[in-house]
Parts: C-alpha cells; structure tokens; sequence
C-alpha cells in the first residue's frame, strides 16, 4: 500500500478511536441523574404539515446524497433528527429503513454485475450486523440528550473523513494475508474504463473485520448506512478496487441496517407517518439526482454536502449538550 494510503488509513483509524473515547466520556458525564424535564410543549401545527414538510425535505436530500456520494441516512438523521420535532428514537429507525431501501434496490443489480463481492461481503456483514444489534440496543437504551451529543460528535468525523481522505482506484496489495486466503475472498470484474479484467484481493482483514465492529455499532446505534465508514475501510485499508468497495457496501447495507431495524421496529420506535413520507421522498430524490448527476460538478456538490453535514452536526452536538435546545 502507498504511504499516502496508509497514512490516510492511520487517520481513518485514529478518528474512530477518538469517536469512541468522546462517546464514553459522554455516556460517563451523563450517568449522573438530572432533573426531570417539562413536557414539551403541545404544537398548534396540524398533523399533516409535519409529513409534507417531510417529503419535501427528504426529496432534496435524496438530490444532494446522489451528487455527494453518500448515503441519504447520512444525511436524514442529524437533518431531520435536529429540524423535526420528532423524538430521536423515530428518526433513527426511519433512518434505518432510508437506507435500506436504497440498499435493497441496488443490491441485486450490483450482485448481477459482479461488482458486488459475496465473498468479501460475508464475513463482514456477520461482524456488523450483529454489532449492528448491539448498537440498536444500547442506542434505545441511553438517555437521548446523550444520543444527540455522540451523534453530533460522529457526523462531525464523517466531515473530516469526507474532507481528508481519498480514494484508490486499484490500491497495491503485494501479499494477501492468511485470513483473506482462508477465506478465499478474491474475484474478478470487468473494468470498462480501461477495457480489461481486474483481478483483486485484500489484506490486513483481521483489522479490517475489527474495524467493522466499531462501524456496526455505530450504525445501529445512530440510525446511519454506514456506506461513509464501509468504503474507506475495504478500499484504503483492505484494498479492494473502489467499485468493488462502494458496491460491496452498498450490498452490506441490505443486511446490516435490517438487522438494527427489527430492534427499532419491535420497540416500536419505527412510527409510519415518519418512514413513509421519508423513503418515498428519498427514492424520488435519488432518481432525480441520477439524472442531473451528468451535469453538476461533483467537487462542488461534495463541498456543499460536507456544508451541510458539518452544520448538521454542529446543531446535534449542542442539542444533546443543552446549548441549542
């Protein structure tokens, strides 16, 4: 692996360490019992303005996740999660159920293209999804003043993640390890831009997988795809090609959030007036977004989705710590 690419695996690594650390100083502050709050006030709105409102919202951000490559639960939970009067438990459910519906509608063309890697998306999808469980678990499980602060302090490292790192089209893997062989996760695809079959395969899998712990977690504790914290990992760290790595998380996605979804889903934190304005107006949004893809400048549009995360997160972090309320 070039320097380059291995410093910006170091950092990758280094930022999830520094999210971990911030998440149980938080939970350890927030241990002490404080003050009953007063009930949220009772709003005038009629019933229907909030799902409308919803749709309209979910629409753009279903445009800005196509441009700026990422997920739209990225986008929807801090967004919806910081705007919406809605309690945090709903929009992490209905987050998951966003991105699973972008998952389950691509995975199978991906599957059919050979670009999404079986081989390589099950030992991974077992590590996270059951990671993902826990993450729902203890997500319903804490105060929510302390989901808000730690979800604000991981949508501000997905920032600096989308700001800093980079991406290898054919990273250099001189030596797959004993893991990745035992496994046999190795495969060929057609690479069209340069006319020829890719032969892959990776190493440092036993980092990689363990790394997949702490991406579960995440994901199933704050509601996100974890295509952000996915795509680094196989490409920069395990050294899978780019469009193995963006197709292979996608179809991760389909397994990992339906396994963190069946938590929310039977605490009855998955509420319909939520989730159906919000999947229908992400997958109009995403085909919007398709179509005007081939025009828009993707450095621009990436710029102006880090903008919007970086004040997304900003809002959660001081929600959750009382700044903001």
């Amino acid at each position: 692996m070039p320097t380059k690419t291995l410093k910006i695996s170091k950092t990758f690594i280094a930022l999830i360490a520094v999210l971990i650390l911030m998440s149980a100083a938080v939970t350890v502050f927030a241990s002490h019992e404080a003050a009953e709050a007063p009930p949220p006030p009772v709003s005038d709105v009629a019933w229907w303005v909030w799902p409308l409102t919803l749709l309209i919202v979910t629409f753009v951000l279903g445009i800005l996740a196509v441009l700026g490559g990422v997920g739209g639960g990225v986008l929807f939970v801090p967004i919806v999660g910081g705007f919406f009067p809605f309690n945090l438990d709903f929009v992490r459910g209905a987050g998951l159920l966003v991105a699973l519906a972008g998952a389950l509608a691509a995975g199978p063309g991906l599957l059919k293209r050979n670009l999404a890697s079986l081989r390589l998306a099950l030992p991974v999808a077992i590590i996270a999804s059951s990671a993902a469980i826990v993450g729902a678990m203890i997500g319903l499980a804490l105060p929510q003043n302390v989901i808000q602060t730690m979800l604000g302090a991981t949508i501000l490292m997905i920032v600096v993640i989308m700001a800093t790192a980079k991406k290898s089209d054919f990273p250099n893997v001189p030596k797959p390890d004993a893991l990745s062989q035992s496994l046999a996760i190795t495969g060929i695809y057609r690479e069209e831009s340069i006319g020829k079959d890719v032969e892959w395969r990776v190493h440092k899998t036993p980092l990689g997988l363990a790394l997949f712990i702490v991406i579960g977690v995440m994901a199933g504790m704050f509601g996100l795809g974890a295509g952000w914290a996915n795509v680094p990992v196989l490409n920069l760290l395990m050294g899978a090609p780019l469009k193995i790595s963006v197709a292979t998380s996608k179809f991760l996605l389909s397994i990992t959030d339906t396994s963190a979804a069946w938590i929310y889903l039977n605490a009855g934190a998955v509420l319909p007036m939520i989730v159906v304005p919000s999947i229908v107006g992400i997958m109009f949004g995403s085909i919007v977004g398709v179509k005007i893809l081939a025009k828009a400048k993707p450095k621009a549009i990436k710029w102006m989705v880090i903008g919007l995360l970086l004040f997304a997160g900003l809002r959660a972090l001081l929600k959750g710590l009382g700044i903001w309320k």
